[in-house]
């Protein structure tokens, strides 16, 4: 586990945030040197409460399929590629008083907030060190390979790639010398909105599961 994240990363990544709709900061979580690294898009509302990642609905789904081949929530590492609770703001109408309120409700990250944290987790997967990263979604994915990147066409595919890290500005990306082990996963909260996806998300855990036993081999 990762005592604590070094203050200078963390003062840059409130510096170029400070004018974002971003909220909370949930942690990565987990032992170093993990068989599995799982990586999502960010923290949701229950996680922003909790500071568990993925603790949610979409959590559960990914504690059954981790389950599945073997693993836990001790066992793996987890964490996003951004570390606060993205929301937007609307004005709705309450049914029952006719009052107008504000509601909060999460949204996707922008290209420009996934390079904000950009360095924070190029440091923290220096210091997890995982077999492989599990990217869950296509933000995740997109931020290691690039935007080119698809999860539909990418999915169940264990990977030998270098990946995307920040410059030395911390203004863009660049790819690293070495490579790593990646393994493209749809989102668990896909399951929750399209059921159909659901056996081709068991099955890629599957053989994700089978690709573990023959790299230890």
């Amino acid at each position: 586990m990762i005592a604590e994240y070094p203050p200078t990363l963390l003062a840059e990544v409130k510096e170029k945030t400070k004018d974002r709709q971003l909220t909370g900061f949930t942690p990565g979580q987990g032992p170093l040197n993990p068989d599995l690294m799982l990586v999502g898009e960010a923290p949701g509302r229950h996680e922003e409460k909790v500071n568990i990642p993925f603790s949610g609905a979409s959590g559960q789904e990914l504690m059954k399929l981790i389950e599945s081949i073997g693993y836990s929530r001790s066992t793996v590492y987890i964490t996003s590629v951004v570390r606060q609770r993205p929301y937007s703001i609307k004005k709705v109408v309450d049914k029952k008083t006719g009052e107008v309120i504000e509601k909060k409700p999460n949204r996707t990250p922008t290209k420009k907030e996934v390079l904000a944290f950009a360095p924070l987790f190029d440091w923290e997967l220096a210091q997890v060190k995982p077999k492989i990263i599990v990217t869950l979604g296509n933000t995740a994915l997109q931020r290691l390979l690039g935007s080119q990147a698809n999860i539909s066409k990418l999915h169940g595919q264990l990977l030998h790639e270098k990946i995307q890290r920040t410059n030395d500005a911390h203004d863009g990306y660049e790819l690293t010398a070495d490579k790593h082990w990646i393994m493209p996963m749809y989102h668990p909260a896909a399951v929750l909105y399209a059921r159909r996806l659901e056996p081709t998300i068991k099955a890629d855990w599957q053989q994700l599961g089978q690709d573990i036993k023959k790299m230890k081999k």
